[in-house]
């Protein structure tokens, strides 16, 4: 049984992905503190709102050449790297806070730990119900 295909679970797993994306972002940005002219990233904010919306959303399919396409965005997870407006830079051009970099790699990592919990006890859950015979 292939958990991937389960709501949930897919909403997790992408979420996952998103963490350990934005983690290697945050490495990069501290490893590049001290670059010249060097500007801070960070990955567009994940929202369940948007991870869900993408999900659930159906290609309209024409069955008629008068049919309209639509107007709908594409939306969705982007995870388009975005530059940070900084409040603070160093004479160099460089604008990473290591301090602010710090914060953001324990809240990512605390992310990722509460959302491998959660996976983990819905797994629990299933085996669970399977156990019981349902």
């Amino acid at each position: 049984m292939n958990l991937e295909n389960l709501g949930l679970f897919k909403l997790m797993s992408r979420k996952m992905g998103w963490l350990t994306e934005r983690q290697n972002v945050i490495a990069q940005n501290i490893a590049n503190a001290d670059t010249p002219d060097y500007k801070g990233r960070d990955l567009k904010p994940f929202t369940f709102r948007d991870a869900l919306s993408d999900s659930r959303r159906l290609q309209p399919n024409a069955t008629n050449a008068s049919h309209l396409q639509g107007t709908r965005g594409t939306g969705g997870l982007n995870q388009e790297q975005r530059q940070r407006n900084p409040y603070e830079t160093a004479p160099d051009g460089n604008n990473v806070v290591l301090e602010e970099q710090m914060l953001k790699q324990g809240q990512t990592g605390m992310d990722f730990q509460t959302i491998t919990n959660l996976y983990k006890k819905q797994v629990n859950l299933i085996r669970s119900s399977i156990r019981s015979g349902g």
